[in-house]
């Protein structure tokens, strides 16, 4: 299978694809506690001669929301917190069945339930979780009449969907430990998959368009994976898994083997430009490279320490090729960096691999039973409390909007279906949840609608299909609410679409049929609420899309300027300073850039009358530029330079961060300098004074050029804001 993987690239996305099978585990653990709470009660109940289902049904719900809305961040809170679920909504129960036939005391109920769990979400997440619950208990205890004289069953069979929701999620799936494992086998799939293609390309100079693109993807692909696996690695894990590995190492090796790839890709793309591959030696030095790299086993337990043997030979091969180019007379024109670049990185890959190797054999004969403090120690951390300020807390603000989406919803649900009020609510309620802008509110709610309209058509075609048989519809329900789970974080037009497809299933089995109005009339619903959300949020207290974009990039640029200060003083402090989580913390503010900005670039003509995709273009090349600053860096090379050098460095990192603060300034529409410097200054000085390439072991003017790649998108932007931009500081 691992030679299969590698020679078809369809086999290897399919292996690649879910890293670490989180989606698979969660929406395996939600499908499988409700499956199991349900049909547990229903043997209770069929073994007590009680004829209702109800108690069954609410039992099921529970298993479920107690894996699906538990979103603490660490397995102790969540253990406190799923009880907790089940207490939530026993009282929701008590009260939608004891005022089941009072419709005001049951709308007070659902929106006073909405409210608390976005108000009370300030202090922690649990709070909304239990909300939710207590939300999801009333609005089935009103639609399902639920008596108050079956309150015992409820329950029961709430304290049995409590157990199977702890039983799945801490005790049979318990442990982070295979999801990591998990997440780097997909990673290092995914990697091999687009070695393979960048190979193909290399051998086959004549590449189709089809082949580059299909390489692109799957470089995007790599970048998403490496982004899930470096938040997937902790020291708890990897102390069980992999002994002897410093989280620092490994994600290290994560982002070297990346910024390889994608160094590769933009590279022969240039080279193919200028003839390069044309060389049959460079070619078969590079694919020697690749193919070094892609079959050595690095954490495997089994390792082969030749295959990384061969890889260091094919980089030394690679690195004479290279220093016979730099000794030639005429050098061939934009061969040269393109190569050092390929050269330097796989180096970086190369020292990280032999590192984590040379750590797993040292720990090998040490290898004890180390127990994890590091929940111990998040429980004892205290949420920092929220800096007050002139502007409404978002907490409080998605509670108003809530509270008054949820009273229209209310109304409205009175007027278009009396029989049914509720539904209208609960698709507001559902589109409120993690939509804090205009912008995400309506691509949210465009999706509910669409997602429902097809859901709808395929779901009555379904369930009219396999009517009678309800065997089945029972099978089918359970695999539709599967993969709406599986999907949900994928693509929320497809949870939709199987959610509907599922009420559809549930309508024939609990009402003995379904009919084309009753779906209808589900759409129906569906839209108005979502046009309730959307109108909510465009005029109480609104978020407006653009503010949101620019809070997101401010937060972005915060990153850029600690990771690029921390940067230029590698050169002058001798104390090394990991800068990997930086990086990919980077990434993870860009892609929040392109998630808020998303409902912005998708309208006609948006991109050029707000600017907005200019921005994130030029952003996504700054993040480009900041990684390869990383990926290049002099590492392991003693910090000597200069007095003067150390005096223009100084200079440098002061005038950047000065450049990116005055950036944030402008961007929130604050009063500022609004100056700029270019740093071509720093640029000469240091291009004049830094030693030649024989006399010392780090290349500085190397090392720096993407810091002026930085700087001069910053300046350029802050042109565009109206700034100045000045070449040489006056003092005095």
């Amino acid at each position: 299978m691992k030679q299969l993987h590698r020679q078809h690239v369809w086999l290897g996305r399919i292996l690649a694809s879910d890293p670490g099978r989180k989606r698979f585990q969660q929406a395996g653990k939600a499908t499988i506690s409700l499956i199991s709470a349900v049909f547990t009660m229903l043997f209770l109940l069929k073994l007590f001669d009680h004829t209702a289902i109800t108690p069954a049904i609410v039992s099921g719900m529970v298993g479920m929301l107690g894996i699906f809305v538990v979103m603490d961040d660490t397995t102790a809170k969540k253990k406190v917190t799923t009880p907790l679920i089940g207490v939530a909504v026993a009282v929701g129960i008590t009260l939608g069945s004891a005022f089941a036939h009072y419709s005001l005391v049951v709308n007070i109920l659902l929106v006073g339930a909405i409210f608390s769990a976005f108000y009370f979400s300030r202090f922690a997440i649990r709070y909304f979780s239990m909300g939710m619950a207590g939300f999801m208990s009333i609005y089935i205890s009103s639609i399902l009449q639920l008596d108050v004289a079956h309150l015992s069953w409820f329950y029961i069979g709430i304290v049995i969907g409590v157990m199977y929701a702890f039983l799945y999620n801490f005790i049979i799936f318990k442990g982070s430990v295979h999801v990591l494992r998990r997440s780097m086998r997909s990673f290092h799939i995914q990697s091999n998959l687009t070695f393979t293609i960048l190979m193909k390309m290399i051998e086959d100079p004549d590449t189709s368009s089809k082949r580059r693109k299909l390489l692109d993807r799957n470089v995007r692909r790599l970048n998403e994976y490496a982004r899930i696996v470096a938040g997937d690695i902790n020291e708890n894990d990897l102390k069980k898994l992999w002994p002897g590995i410093e989280p620092s190492q490994l994600r290290l090796y994560v982002f070297d083997t990346e910024m390889l790839i994608q160094t590769l890709t933009d590279s022969l793309k240039r080279l193919k430009e200028l003839d390069a591959l044309e060389v049959t030696e460079l070619r078969r030095l590079l694919v020697w490279v690749l193919r070094s790299l892609r079959d050595a086993e690095v954490l495997a337990q089994d390792y082969d320490p030749r295959s990384l043997e061969e890889a260091e030979i094919a980089i030394q091969g690679l690195r004479l090729l290279l220093s016979e180019m730099l000794n030639q007379e005429e050098k061939p024109e934009g061969w040269v960096y393109l190569l050092r670049r390929i050269e330097s990185i796989a180096n970086h890959v190369l020292e990280a691999a032999i590192t984590i190797q040379e750590s797993l054999k040292v720990s090998e004969s040490k290898e004890t039973d180390i127990e994890s403090n590091d929940e111990s120690l998040d429980e004892e951390k205290e949420d920092k409390p929220e800096e007050e300020t002139r502007s409404l807390n978002p907490s409080t603000r998605k509670a108003i909007q809530a509270l008054v989406a949820g009273t229209l919803a209310i109304i409205v649900g009175e007027l278009i279906a009396p029989a049914q009020p509720y539904w209208v609510l609960l698709t507001t309620f559902i589109i409120q949840i993690g939509t804090e802008s205009v912008g995400r509110t309506y691509m949210k709610a465009f999706q509910r609608s669409v997602g429902t309209v097809t859901g709808a058509i395929l779901g009555f075609g379904a369930a009219k299909l396999v009517s009678g048989n309800s065997e089945l519809e029972v099978f089918l329900l359970f695999v539709v609410l599967f993969l709406a789970f599986y999907l949900f974080t994928v693509s929320y037009t497809l949870m939709s679409l199987f959610i509907t497809m599922l009420i559809a299933f549930m309508y024939d089995l609990l009402l003995g049929g379904i009919s084309m109005q009753l779906m209808g009339a589900r759409v129906i619903d569906t839209i108005a609420g979502a046009a309730i959300a959307l109108s909510v949020s465009a005029f109480v207290f609104p978020k407006k899309t653009k503010d949101k974009v620019a809070d997101a990039f401010d937060d972005f640029l915060e990153e850029l300027g600690g990771y690029v200060s921390s940067y230029i003083k590698t050169f002058t402090d001798i104390e090394d300073k990991p800068l990997t989580d930086q990086a990919f913390d980077l990434d993870q503010k860009l892609q929040g850039i392109k998630d808020e900005a998303q409902s912005l670039l998708q309208r006609p003509g948006s991109m050029t009358r707000s600017g907005i995709g200019r921005w994130v273009t030029v952003v996504t090349a700054i993040n480009y530029y900041a990684k390869h600053l990383l990926a290049s860096s002099h590492r392991k090379v003693p910090a000597k330079v200069s007095d003067e050098l150390n005096s223009v460095f100084q200079q440098t990192e002061e005038k950047i961060t000065h450049n990116i603060e005055t950036l944030r300034e402008l961007l929130k529409e604050k009063e500022s300098a609004r100056v700029f410097w270019s740093l071509s200054e720093e640029r000469e000085k240091i291009e004049t004074l830094a030693p030649s390439r024989l006399k010392s072991q780090m290349d500085l003017i190397h090392h720096l050029y993407y810091v002026w790649k930085i700087n001069q998108s910053i300046v350029a932007l802050g042109e565009e804001l109206g700034a100045e931009v000045k070449e040489t500081q006056t003092k005095g």
